[in-house]
């Protein structure tokens, strides 16, 4: 087993945790998609986004998910990973996630990555058991060893092992970059500053169940070989300035998106 398959599979667990503590969602909103939006992250909108506060995804996390490094100042959403005891953790870390579905369509996202090695800046789309669904997820992550290149990946049915690291010039956490995918049934195109990096065309290496949009900031003791020795100094933030989906047809939601080129 991989890292990063035993890192979904600990996802997958803990996020059914995840739903017990929200409670279970009636069968109709279960199957609802969400519609094209854009979100400047002038504030944490609560009927958008729900905060993950109070547990971690499993043993291969070192921090506890906590509402309170989760914000939004200055125009922008950031999570912080930083030092704090909650239960059996040493480190308080940061997530959001969609309270609704979205289907096919682009998704963007304009961020700069956390320093430090052993972190994981992550910018995905994810369905699964805590859903009463099989695992799909759409993935950019900056691995903090090394924020020279992001890695795209995507995961059918709990199967991963689509891994591109993609370079991204300046290291990811000095400045802002811009992230996209644009998910068909048929078709799966990731683009990095407006350049197409990844292009999947193979069905079965394309995910088709609905998914949630997540941003989340988490650390590691154990995944060393792939996010690199944790070596904790200081507080560390992921920004983000702006997150849109566009669903296939609609207008595009901000000038320069990607999906104004494409519609």
């Amino acid at each position: 087993m991989t890292a990063k398959i035993a890192h979904a599979r600990l996802l997958c667990q803990s996020l059914t945790i995840g739903a017990l503590i929200l409670g279970a969602l009636p069968a109709h909103a279960q199957q609802a998609t969400g519609k094209s939006f854009v979100d400047d992250f002038d504030k944490i909108d609560r009927s958008v986004w729900y905060v993950s506060d109070g547990w971690n995804n499993g043993a291969h996390q070192n921090c506890t998910w906590s509402k309170n490094q989760v914000k939004a100042e200055g125009g922008m959403l950031q999570l912080t990973f930083a030092e704090g005891k909650s239960k059996d953790r040493n480190y308080l870390c940061g997530e959001i996630q969609t309270k609704k579905r979205f289907s096919y369509g682009t998704y963007e996202a304009r961020i700069k990555s956390a320093t430090g090695k052993g972190l994981n800046s992550a910018f995905f789309t994810y369905i699964g058991p805590a859903d009463k669904q099989q695992h799909d997820e759409i993935d950019f992550e900056v691995l903090g060893k090394d924020t020279s290149t992001v890695q795209v990946n995507q995961y059918i049915k709990a199967k991963g092992g689509n891994e591109k690291l993609v370079p991204v010039g300046q290291g990811a956490d000095q400045g802002f970059n811009d992230y996209a995918f644009v998910w068909e049934a048929g078709r799966l195109r990731y683009y990095l500053n407006g350049k197409l990096v990844q292009d999947v065309t193979d069905p079965s290496k394309i995910p088709q169940n609905p998914q949630k949009i997540f941003f989340s900031l988490w650390g590691t003791d154990k995944l060393s070989d792939w996010m690199g020795k944790f070596a904790y100094t200081q507080p560390t933030t992921m920004e983000i300035d702006r997150v849109a989906y566009t669903a296939p047809g609609d207008k595009c939601q901000f000038q320069g998106s990607i999906a104004c080129t494409l519609n």
